[in-house]
């Protein structure tokens, strides 16, 4: 928290066309039992057109096939999180 109360992250706030598509999500991977963090966090990437993101969390973020890109660069490379 001291990180984000001096600056060094910044917070993205969640817009409405991020909680329709995290609905979206939530359906369609209903039996993955993906939770709303990943969802929005997934909206968020989507949105920014992000390719990579940083999460041990391989199991959701290698699954979840987004709009804009083939399949998701998960970081740290090569860890079986």
């Amino acid at each position: 928290m001291e990180d984000v109360q001096r600056g060094a992250f910044v917070i993205e706030e969640l817009q409405t066309r991020d909680y329709v598509r995290i609905g979206e999500l939530l359906s369609a991977y209903a039996d993955l039992r993906l939770g709303f963090v990943d969802a929005a966090v997934l909206a968020v990437v989507e949105r920014f057109g992000e390719r990579q993101v940083a999460s041990l969390d391989r199991r959701h973020f290698a699954a979840v096939l987004l709009n804009h890109t083939a399949a998701l660069q998960l970081l740290p490379a090569g860890s079986t999180g």
